[in-house]
Protein backbone atom coordinates (compact mmCIF):
# COMPACT_ATOMS: atom_id res chain seq x y z
CA UNK A 1 0.00 0.00 0.00
CA UNK A 2 2.87 2.35 0.64
CA UNK A 3 4.53 1.45 -2.44
CA UNK A 4 1.71 2.36 -4.50
CA UNK A 5 0.81 5.45 -2.64
CA UNK A 6 4.83 6.81 -3.19
CA UNK A 7 4.39 5.65 -7.07
CA UNK A 8 1.00 7.97 -7.24
CA UNK A 9 3.06 10.57 -5.27
CA UNK A 10 6.09 10.63 -7.56
CA UNK A 11 3.66 10.38 -10.69
CA UNK A 12 1.78 13.88 -9.46
CA UNK A 13 4.83 15.07 -8.79
CA UNK A 14 6.64 14.47 -12.52
CA UNK A 15 2.75 15.43 -13.64
CA UNK A 16 3.33 18.86 -12.25
CA UNK A 17 7.05 19.40 -13.22
CA UNK A 18 6.27 18.64 -16.64
CA UNK A 19 2.80 20.88 -17.05
CA UNK A 20 5.22 23.62 -15.05
CA UNK A 21 7.73 23.33 -17.96
CA UNK A 22 4.91 23.61 -20.70
CA UNK A 23 3.67 26.94 -18.81
CA UNK A 24 4.31 29.72 -21.92
CA UNK A 25 3.89 33.60 -21.14
CA UNK A 26 4.00 36.79 -23.53
CA UNK A 27 5.99 39.60 -23.34
CA UNK A 28 4.49 43.22 -24.72
CA UNK A 29 6.70 46.27 -24.85
CA UNK A 30 6.09 49.80 -26.03
CA UNK A 31 7.34 53.20 -26.06
CA UNK A 32 5.70 56.09 -24.34
CA UNK A 33 6.81 58.65 -26.87
CA UNK A 34 6.40 56.41 -29.76
CA UNK A 35 10.49 56.03 -30.20
CA UNK A 36 11.47 52.69 -32.38
CA UNK A 37 13.16 50.06 -30.59
CA UNK A 38 14.29 46.36 -31.12
CA UNK A 39 13.93 43.74 -28.40
CA UNK A 40 16.84 41.92 -27.53
CA UNK A 41 16.28 38.76 -25.22
CA UNK A 42 19.42 36.34 -23.62
CA UNK A 43 21.19 37.70 -27.01
CA UNK A 44 19.20 36.85 -29.45
CA UNK A 45 17.44 40.04 -31.61
CA UNK A 46 13.46 38.95 -31.91
CA UNK A 47 12.04 41.50 -33.81
CA UNK A 48 14.13 41.77 -37.17
CA UNK A 49 12.96 45.77 -38.12
CA UNK A 50 12.70 48.46 -34.92
CA UNK A 51 8.92 48.94 -33.76
CA UNK A 52 7.27 51.24 -31.44
CA UNK A 53 5.22 48.04 -29.92
CA UNK A 54 6.39 44.49 -29.77
CA UNK A 55 4.75 41.53 -28.97
CA UNK A 56 6.90 38.33 -28.21
CA UNK A 57 4.63 34.83 -27.35
CA UNK A 58 5.74 31.37 -26.84
CA UNK A 59 8.12 32.53 -23.62
CA UNK A 60 8.65 29.48 -21.74
CA UNK A 61 11.35 30.97 -18.74
CA UNK A 62 10.40 33.18 -15.95
CA UNK A 63 13.43 35.35 -16.50
CA UNK A 64 15.17 36.96 -19.23
CA UNK A 65 18.36 39.32 -19.73
CA UNK A 66 16.86 42.23 -21.54
CA UNK A 67 18.46 44.99 -23.50
CA UNK A 68 16.80 47.67 -25.74
CA UNK A 69 18.48 48.82 -29.13
CA UNK A 70 16.80 52.44 -29.82
CA UNK A 71 17.01 52.77 -33.54
CA UNK A 72 18.06 56.24 -32.72
CA UNK A 73 21.85 55.09 -31.70
CA UNK A 74 21.59 58.91 -29.90
CA UNK A 75 19.32 57.40 -27.38
CA UNK A 76 21.75 55.12 -25.95
CA UNK A 77 20.33 51.33 -24.94
CA UNK A 78 18.75 49.78 -22.38
CA UNK A 79 20.12 46.07 -19.99
CA UNK A 80 18.27 45.06 -17.37
CA UNK A 81 17.13 41.47 -15.65
CA UNK A 82 13.53 40.87 -16.45
CA UNK A 83 11.48 39.20 -13.92
CA UNK A 84 7.91 37.82 -14.82
CA UNK A 85 5.12 35.57 -13.85
CA UNK A 86 4.54 32.85 -15.98
CA UNK A 87 1.48 32.15 -17.53
CA UNK A 88 0.71 35.41 -18.25
CA UNK A 89 1.02 38.31 -20.89
CA UNK A 90 2.78 41.03 -18.99
CA UNK A 91 3.04 44.62 -20.65
CA UNK A 92 6.14 46.83 -20.21
CA UNK A 93 6.32 50.50 -20.78
CA UNK A 94 9.59 52.03 -22.38
CA UNK A 95 10.22 55.67 -21.39
CA UNK A 96 12.15 58.35 -19.70
CA UNK A 97 12.43 58.87 -16.09
CA UNK A 98 12.85 61.28 -13.56
CA UNK A 99 16.65 61.26 -14.25
CA UNK A 100 15.81 61.78 -18.36
CA UNK A 101 16.85 58.60 -18.58
CA UNK A 102 15.33 55.47 -20.64
CA UNK A 103 14.18 52.91 -18.53
CA UNK A 104 11.90 49.74 -18.80
CA UNK A 105 9.43 49.75 -16.41
CA UNK A 106 6.06 47.17 -15.41
CA UNK A 107 2.19 47.65 -16.19
CA UNK A 108 0.33 45.06 -16.14
CA UNK A 109 -0.31 41.67 -16.69
CA UNK A 110 -3.15 39.19 -17.48
CA UNK A 111 -3.67 35.70 -17.86
CA UNK A 112 -2.58 34.30 -20.94
CA UNK A 113 -6.05 33.41 -21.38
CA UNK A 114 -7.84 36.56 -21.21
CA UNK A 115 -5.13 38.19 -23.54
CA UNK A 116 -6.30 40.96 -26.51
CA UNK A 117 -5.76 40.05 -30.03
CA UNK A 118 -2.59 42.30 -31.45
CA UNK A 119 -3.22 45.71 -31.36
CA UNK A 120 -2.94 47.86 -34.76
CA UNK A 121 0.68 48.65 -35.58
CA UNK A 122 2.07 45.98 -33.19
CA UNK A 123 4.81 43.78 -33.91
CA UNK A 124 3.65 40.04 -33.10
CA UNK A 125 7.27 37.88 -32.97
CA UNK A 126 7.57 33.99 -31.76
CA UNK A 127 10.47 34.07 -29.18
CA UNK A 128 13.08 32.43 -30.65
CA UNK A 129 16.66 31.39 -29.44
CA UNK A 130 18.42 31.40 -32.98
CA UNK A 131 19.48 34.73 -35.10
CA UNK A 132 17.97 35.16 -38.23
CA UNK A 133 20.20 34.93 -41.30
CA UNK A 134 21.96 38.06 -42.25
CA UNK A 135 19.93 39.39 -45.54
CA UNK A 136 22.57 39.33 -48.53
CA UNK A 137 23.20 42.89 -50.01
CA UNK A 138 23.21 43.73 -53.29
CA UNK A 139 25.29 46.18 -55.15
CA UNK A 140 24.18 47.32 -58.62
CA UNK A 141 27.18 49.16 -60.16
CA UNK A 142 26.09 51.05 -63.83
CA UNK A 143 28.76 52.04 -65.95
CA UNK A 144 28.50 54.44 -69.57
CA UNK A 145 30.55 54.64 -72.04
CA UNK A 146 29.95 57.43 -74.81
CA UNK A 147 32.23 56.73 -77.74
CA UNK A 148 32.59 59.34 -80.70
CA UNK A 149 33.68 58.66 -84.28
CA UNK A 150 33.42 60.83 -87.77
CA UNK A 151 31.86 58.94 -90.60
CA UNK A 152 32.77 61.03 -93.92
CA UNK A 153 29.83 61.95 -96.17
CA UNK A 154 29.94 61.94 -100.28
CA UNK A 155 32.88 63.00 -101.68
CA UNK A 156 33.05 66.77 -102.83
CA UNK A 157 30.79 67.93 -106.02
CA UNK A 158 32.27 70.44 -108.50
CA UNK A 159 29.90 71.04 -111.34
CA UNK A 160 30.06 74.10 -114.11
CA UNK A 161 27.64 75.50 -116.49
CA UNK A 162 28.30 77.86 -119.29
CA UNK A 163 25.75 79.28 -121.29
CA UNK A 164 26.62 81.55 -124.33
CA UNK A 165 24.30 82.54 -127.09
CA UNK A 166 25.20 85.34 -129.61
CA UNK A 167 21.84 86.12 -131.27
CA UNK A 168 20.49 87.02 -127.20
CA UNK A 169 23.47 88.13 -126.26
CA UNK A 170 23.78 85.84 -123.50
CA UNK A 171 27.23 85.19 -121.85
CA UNK A 172 26.36 82.77 -118.59
CA UNK A 173 28.91 81.11 -116.59
CA UNK A 174 28.59 79.13 -113.21
CA UNK A 175 30.49 77.47 -111.71
CA UNK A 176 29.79 75.53 -108.26
CA UNK A 177 32.15 73.40 -106.26
CA UNK A 178 30.81 71.39 -102.75
CA UNK A 179 33.06 69.94 -100.94
CA UNK A 180 32.91 66.92 -98.89
CA UNK A 181 31.11 66.64 -95.31
CA UNK A 182 31.96 65.00 -92.23
CA UNK A 183 29.37 64.13 -89.70
CA UNK A 184 30.15 63.28 -86.04
CA UNK A 185 27.87 60.81 -84.44
CA UNK A 186 27.91 58.90 -80.77
CA UNK A 187 27.57 55.46 -79.87
CA UNK A 188 26.48 55.22 -75.84
CA UNK A 189 26.60 51.90 -74.22
CA UNK A 190 25.95 50.73 -70.66
CA UNK A 191 27.45 48.29 -68.67
CA UNK A 192 25.84 47.04 -65.42
CA UNK A 193 27.60 44.97 -63.08
CA UNK A 194 25.70 43.07 -60.24
CA UNK A 195 27.75 41.00 -57.04
CA UNK A 196 26.11 39.89 -53.53
CA UNK A 197 28.02 40.10 -50.56
CA UNK A 198 26.86 39.14 -47.56
CA UNK A 199 27.41 41.00 -44.15
CA UNK A 200 27.33 39.97 -40.86
CA UNK A 201 25.70 41.97 -38.16
CA UNK A 202 25.96 42.30 -34.21
CA UNK A 203 26.53 38.60 -32.59
CA UNK A 204 23.41 37.64 -31.10
CA UNK A 205 23.32 33.48 -31.35
CA UNK A 206 22.15 31.01 -29.55
CA UNK A 207 25.02 29.02 -27.56
CA UNK A 208 22.79 25.93 -26.59
CA UNK A 209 21.57 24.52 -29.40
CA UNK A 210 24.88 22.24 -30.54
CA UNK A 211 22.90 22.06 -34.15
CA UNK A 212 23.13 25.52 -34.69
CA UNK A 213 26.52 25.99 -33.08
CA UNK A 214 27.64 23.45 -36.08
CA UNK A 215 26.22 25.13 -38.73
CA UNK A 216 27.02 28.77 -37.64
CA UNK A 217 30.77 26.70 -38.01
CA UNK A 218 30.39 26.01 -41.37
CA UNK A 219 29.15 29.39 -42.13
CA UNK A 220 31.99 31.49 -43.92
CA UNK A 221 30.82 34.48 -42.55
CA UNK A 222 32.22 33.47 -39.26
CA UNK A 223 35.87 33.39 -37.32
CA UNK A 224 37.22 29.79 -37.41
CA UNK A 225 39.63 29.79 -34.68
CA UNK A 226 42.91 26.88 -35.45
CA UNK A 227 42.80 23.87 -33.64
CA UNK A 228 39.51 25.10 -31.72
CA UNK A 229 36.47 22.45 -31.69
CA UNK A 230 34.44 23.81 -28.49
CA UNK A 231 31.00 25.79 -28.39
CA UNK A 232 30.71 29.30 -30.11
CA UNK A 233 29.17 32.07 -28.04
CA UNK A 234 29.34 35.05 -31.17
CA UNK A 235 30.29 35.15 -34.64
CA UNK A 236 33.56 37.27 -34.81
CA UNK A 237 35.71 38.59 -32.17
CA UNK A 238 37.64 41.80 -32.21
CA UNK A 239 40.67 42.15 -34.01
CA UNK A 240 44.02 42.67 -32.40
CA UNK A 241 44.48 46.16 -33.29
CA UNK A 242 41.52 47.20 -32.68
CA UNK A 243 41.64 45.26 -29.07
CA UNK A 244 44.96 46.66 -27.84
CA UNK A 245 43.39 50.30 -28.67
CA UNK A 246 40.31 49.46 -26.35
CA UNK A 247 42.61 48.01 -23.53
CA UNK A 248 44.88 51.20 -23.78
CA UNK A 249 41.72 53.32 -23.46
CA UNK A 250 40.24 51.41 -20.20
CA UNK A 251 44.15 51.50 -18.58
CA UNK A 252 44.28 54.85 -18.92
CA UNK A 253 41.66 55.85 -16.62
CA UNK A 254 42.41 56.31 -12.93
CA UNK A 255 39.50 54.54 -10.80
CA UNK A 256 38.56 51.20 -11.10
CA UNK A 257 34.97 51.85 -11.79
CA UNK A 258 35.76 54.19 -14.72
CA UNK A 259 37.55 51.47 -16.24
CA UNK A 260 34.57 48.73 -15.03
CA UNK A 261 32.57 50.77 -16.69
CA UNK A 262 33.83 51.27 -20.30
CA UNK A 263 35.18 47.75 -20.22
CA UNK A 264 31.36 46.87 -20.07
CA UNK A 265 30.44 48.95 -22.78
CA UNK A 266 33.00 47.51 -24.96
CA UNK A 267 32.16 44.27 -24.37
CA UNK A 268 28.37 44.43 -24.58
CA UNK A 269 29.04 45.60 -28.18
CA UNK A 270 31.39 43.91 -29.59
CA UNK A 271 32.69 39.68 -28.73
CA UNK A 272 35.89 38.54 -27.68
CA UNK A 273 37.85 35.70 -27.04
CA UNK A 274 39.05 34.24 -23.26
CA UNK A 275 42.14 35.60 -23.73
CA UNK A 276 41.10 38.88 -24.36
CA UNK A 277 38.50 38.98 -21.48
CA UNK A 278 41.31 37.49 -19.41
CA UNK A 279 43.70 40.53 -20.28
CA UNK A 280 40.86 43.02 -19.36
CA UNK A 281 40.52 41.16 -16.01
CA UNK A 282 44.64 41.66 -15.21
CA UNK A 283 43.87 45.51 -15.29
CA UNK A 284 41.74 45.36 -11.90
CA UNK A 285 43.62 44.52 -8.73
CA UNK A 286 40.63 43.62 -7.03
CA UNK A 287 39.31 40.18 -6.83
CA UNK A 288 35.32 41.30 -6.90
CA UNK A 289 35.66 43.86 -10.12
CA UNK A 290 37.75 40.95 -11.81
CA UNK A 291 34.53 37.82 -11.18
CA UNK A 292 31.86 40.80 -11.84
CA UNK A 293 33.82 41.03 -15.68
CA UNK A 294 34.26 37.86 -15.83
CA UNK A 295 30.47 36.87 -15.53
CA UNK A 296 29.54 39.70 -17.72
CA UNK A 297 31.69 39.12 -20.70
CA UNK A 298 30.78 34.99 -20.61
CA UNK A 299 27.82 36.41 -22.80
CA UNK A 300 30.33 38.17 -25.61
CA UNK A 301 33.00 35.59 -25.39
CA UNK A 302 33.88 33.93 -28.64
CA UNK A 303 35.42 30.53 -27.85
CA UNK A 304 33.34 29.39 -24.74
CA UNK A 305 35.29 26.75 -24.08
CA UNK A 306 38.28 28.13 -23.13
CA UNK A 307 36.67 29.73 -20.37
CA UNK A 308 38.26 27.92 -17.75
CA UNK A 309 41.79 29.73 -18.25
CA UNK A 310 40.24 32.68 -16.74
CA UNK A 311 40.72 30.94 -13.74
CA UNK A 312 44.12 31.71 -13.44
CA UNK A 313 43.25 35.91 -13.30
CA UNK A 314 41.98 35.22 -9.32
CA UNK A 315 43.50 34.34 -6.18
CA UNK A 316 41.29 32.93 -4.52
CA UNK A 317 39.28 29.02 -5.11
CA UNK A 318 35.78 30.53 -3.81
CA UNK A 319 35.98 32.85 -7.03
CA UNK A 320 36.59 30.15 -9.46
CA UNK A 321 33.65 28.37 -7.66
CA UNK A 322 31.87 31.01 -7.90
CA UNK A 323 32.16 32.36 -11.49
CA UNK A 324 31.90 28.12 -12.17
CA UNK A 325 28.05 27.98 -10.38
CA UNK A 326 27.23 31.53 -12.60
CA UNK A 327 28.33 29.37 -16.65
CA UNK A 328 26.29 26.34 -15.27
CA UNK A 329 23.35 28.75 -14.69
CA UNK A 330 23.65 30.74 -17.33
CA UNK A 331 21.43 30.41 -20.34
CA UNK A 332 21.29 33.14 -23.06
Amino acid sequence: MKQKLLLLLLTMMLAAITSQAQVKSNLVFFTEQGERFTVILNGIRQNQQPETNVKITGLIAPNYKLKIIFDDASLGEIDKNLMFNQGTESTFVIKRNNKNEYVVRWMNDVPLAQALPPSPGQQVVVFTTQAAPTPATVTQTTTTVTESYSQPQQAGVSMGINVNDPELGVNFNVNMNAAGTNSNSQVTTTQTTTYTSTTTTGGYYDTDDDDHHHSNQANSNRYSMPGYKGRIGCPYPMMPDEFNRVKQSIASKSFDDTRLTIAKQVISANCLLCDQVKEIMLLFSFEDTRLDLAKYAYGYTYDLGNYYKLNDAFTFESSIEELNDYINGFRR
